[in-house]
C-alpha cells in the first residue's frame, strides 16, 4: 500500500497552514511554492479538503486558504481519507463477501489487524504535533 501523491501534498498543505496558525490565511500560490506542490494539483486538493471540512477557502484580494479546525482536531487519517477515501489494505477487509474463501481465509484476520493498527496510528497523529521542520 502506498499513500497517493495527492494525499502527501494534502498533508504538506495542512502542515504549512498549521504552522501559520488558525487565524492566518495563505494564498494557494504561496502554499504551492513553499511546499513544492504543483499548483494544478493543489487546487483540487484544497477543494477536497474544504469539502471535508478541514480548510476554509475565500476568494478575492484578501482571499486564501486557512484551517477550518484546530490542528489538535485534525489527524493524518482525516487528511488521507479526505483525499484517498477510506484506507483499505485489501477488498476483503471492507467486504468479506468479495473473498472467495470468506471465513476460511487465514490471511483475512491479519489484514484486519494491520489495517486497524494503521488507521489507529494515523488517527492518533494530530497536526499540532507535526509543526516542526520544513517538509
Amino acid at each position: 500500500m502506498q499513500i497517493t501523491r495527492q494525499a502527501d501534498y494534502a498533508i504538506r498543505a495542512v502542515r504549512y497552514l498549521t504552522r501559520l496558525g488558525m487565524d492566518k490565511r495563505a494564498a494557494t500560490s504561496t502554499v504551492a511554492q513553499e511546499m513544492k506542490i504543483p499548483p494544478s494539483f493543489l487546487a483540487k486538493i484544497i477543494s477536497q479538503l474544504s469539502i471535508a471540512g478541514l480548510l476554509h477557502t475565500s476568494r478575492g484580494a484578501r482571499g486564501g486558504v486557512s484551517l477550518a479546525r484546530d490542528p489538535k482536531e485534525i489527524s493524518l487519517l482525516d487528511v488521507v481519507e479526505a483525499i484517498d477515501g477510506p484506507i483499505l489494505l485489501n477488498e476483503c477487509v471492507g467486504d468479506l463477501e468479495n473473498c472467495p474463501f470468506k471465513e476460511d481465509c487465514l490471511v483475512h484476520p491479519i489484514w484486519v489487524e494491520v489495517q486497524g493498527t494503521l488507521a489507529r496510528r494515523l488517527s492518533e497523529t494530530r497536526f499540532d504535533t507535526l509543526t516542526n521542520g520544513k517538509g
